[in-house]
């Protein structure tokens, strides 16, 4: 936009240029009547194409004020935007960081209690665990707490009649299922 401002400036000048020669001529009186009213014509001539050029260079300046106003809003709105991506990024660091702890919080627990279960009951659990789902969730009014589906009457019946000890399975998402006080059989 400078570029075409600029020639829009050395547009008009050229015509001022000329026109400042042409009059200059005319103003010393050399030449034939002939010649001094070409220049004449010329000098108006002169004069209607440089307020044309003055026009145009007007509309190019306006333009490039527009898009400079614009620069400046959109660099104000980018840094707005910086600082409002910075602020999200901490928020996001210190919740994974919140996360890595609860997981370490948890992964420690989990080591502590692993012991004491049989071996072939934390490999299923790992195994179901590793397949992407939930490795055992709570039974609870009726709904498996892995895939939240309410289990239908045949499969209640399946769980109340099994012993207290058996491993029992959704059917739905595999997990294992973990029966409490509230499950609601």
């Amino acid at each position: 936009m400078q570029r075409e401002v600029a020639k829009a400036e050395a547009d008009v000048q050229l015509v001022r240029d000329r026109a400042a020669r042409d009059q200059a001529r005319l103003d010393s009186g050399t030449g034939t009547a002939k010649d001094l009213q070409a220049l004449q014509h010329e000098l108006t001539s002169l004069a209607r194409r440089q307020a044309e050029l003055e026009d145009i260079e007007l509309e190019v300046m306006e333009r490039a004020e527009t898009l400079e106003s614009d620069v400046r809003r959109l660099d104000g709105e980018r840094a707005t935007l910086a600082a409002s991506i910075a602020e999200l990024e901490a928020t996001r660091d210190a919740g994974l960081a919140r996360i890595d702890g609860e997981h370490g919080t948890v992964e420690g627990e989990r080591s502590g209690v692993a012991p004491r279960i049989d071996a072939p009951l934390l490999a299923l659990y790992d195994k179901i665990r590793g397949g992407g789902g939930v490795g055992a969730a709570e039974l609870k009014q009726r709904r498996c707490g892995g895939c939240r589906l309410e289990l239908n009457q045949v499969d209640l019946s399946r769980i109340k009649a099994a012993a207290e000890d058996e491993v029992l399975r959704c059917e739905e998402c595999r997990c294992i299922l973990v029966r409490t006080p509230e499950s609601g059989i």
